[in-house]
């Protein structure tokens, strides 16, 4: 499942895929999403805007969102329940 909903958070599985040539999210498989990121994966950039990226699209605030596996392209990403989240993240699915 690309998501789990645990302690009132969602917790979403991800591919981050640095250096594209836009910021968006598509279907990877049943298990993640890919989040395809502007910013090189150099210093935190990448994680810096994925972070802003998700608080645009899921309209949470920055410091609501928590990366877990920084250093890895394989993320989860945790963010506060909200159901219009769960309605988005549908789409994908």
């Amino acid at each position: 499942m690309i998501y789990e909903i645990k302690n009132d958070k969602i917790i979403i599985n991800i591919k981050a895929q640095p250096n594209s040539s836009k910021n968006k999210i598509t279907p990877y498989n049943e298990e993640m999403l890919k989040i395809n990121i502007k910013a090189p994966a150099v210093e935190g950039a990448a994680n810096k805007e994925l972070i802003k990226f998700l608080s645009k699209e899921f309209k949470v605030a920055k410091n609501e969102i928590e990366i877990k596996g920084e250093t890895s392209k394989r993320k989860r990403v945790v963010l506060p329940y909200k159901e219009e989240i769960i309605e988005k993240l549908k789409k994908f699915i």
